[in-house]
C-alpha cells in the first residue's frame, strides 16, 4: 500500500514561485501515475496536472498550463510540482495522489496525502 506525504506548501505573493513535492513509501510510486489536485473549502477537488508512470506524458488543467510543471524522479520515489507565476487564485490545499489508470477523475485515485497549504497573497 503505498503511502503519499506532499511538502513545500507555504505562503507567497503573487508572481512567486514554489515547489511542491510528493514523497511515497510503502510502494514504487513509478507503478502509477500521479495527479495532483487542488481544493478550496466548499469546492470539490480539482484537478490541476498529472503524470504518468514512467514520466513521459504529461497533462495539465487550462487554469495553470504554462505555468505549472509536473516531474518525478523514480530514485526518489518522488512526483513534484513546480509552480510559477502564482496568482491569487491559485491559493488552495494541494494533494497528490496515485493511480493505476490514466485519468484525471479523482474518484479513480486510491491513493492520497493529506495535503498541503498553499496561499498566494495580491
Amino acid at each position: 500500500q503505498v503511502r503519499l506525504a506532499e511538502s513545500g506548501g507555504t505562503l507567497v505573493q503573487a508572481g512567486d514561485s514554489l515547489r511542491l513535492s510528493c514523497e511515497a513509501s510503502g510502494g514504487t510510486l513509478s507503478s502509477y501515475a500521479v495527479g495532483w489536485f487542488r481544493q478550496v473549502p466548499g469546492k470539490s477537488r480539482e484537478y490541476v496536472a498529472l503524470i504518468s508512470g514512467n514520466g513521459d506524458t504529461t497533462y495539465y488543467s487550462a487554469s495553470v498550463e504554462g505555468r505549472f510543471s509536473v516531474s518525478r524522479d523514480g530514485a526518489k520515489n518522488a512526483a513534484y510540482l513546480q509552480m510559477n507565476n502564482l496568482k491569487p487564485e491559485d491559493t488552495a490545499t494541494y494533494y497528490c495522489a496515485a493511480s493505476w489508470l490514466w485519468t484525471v477523475d479523482a474518484n479513480n485515485y486510491d491513493h492520497w496525502g493529506q495535503g498541503t497549504q498553499v496561499t498566494v497573497s495580491s
